[in-house]
């Protein structure tokens, strides 16, 4: 009986002599490469702003950074925006294509780009011209705030340009 409680001791400490010299060492990360299509969400940014066509409504929207197509300066952006006051309150959905004319380490970073919009209002369903495809033309840049964060000042010329809205907001920087 001694003996046998012996044998299973020297077999038990005998064998976690190897576990314990089986470290796992993860594999290196390799550094996101500045080419390709990489898709994902990496940012976001709110913004407010006037809509200066007709009515001069107020525009509040999110916009996503949903990643690079072909190269990490040309960005895909949807974004989603509520028009308000003066006049039936506006729903738009829009998809962007952004080009950043310089890396995003900069203080300031331009960008021009374009998309389009699905666009709907209040009583949609009682209007033949609702939900309209709008074409959009977007110019503008992003200062430098924090370490996480930018300002962006944004011009988006919409529905060949019979909507002029800017904006004023914040986004976060990716890459720091």
């Amino acid at each position: 009986m001694m003996r046998t409680v012996w044998l299973v001791a020297l077999l038990a400490t005998g064998g976690c002599i190897p576990l314990v010299a089986q470290e796992f060492h993860p594999p290196p990360v390799p550094k996101a490469s500045d080419h390709g299509t990489q898709l994902g969400l990496f940012g976001f940014g709110v913004r407010g702003g006037i809509d200066l066509s007709g009515n001069t409504q107020m525009v509040f929207g999110v916009a996503l950074d949903a990643g690079n197509l072909f190269t990490r300066r040309l960005r895909l952006r949807p974004s989603g925006e509520i028009g308000v006051f003066n006049g039936v309150n506006s729903y738009i959905g829009s998809l962007e294509v952004l080009y950043r004319f310089t890396a995003d380490g900069q203080v300031a970073t331009p960008y021009a780009g374009g998309g389009f919009s699905l666009m709907g209002h209040e009583a949609c369903g009682t209007d033949p011209d609702c939900p309209a495809l709008w074409a959009n033309v977007v110019v503008g840049f992003e200062l430098h705030y924090r370490s996480t964060f930018n300002w962006l000042l944004e011009y988006h010329g919409m529905d060949r340009f019979r909507h002029n809205r800017l904006y004023v907001g914040l986004t976060t920087r990716r890459g720091n």
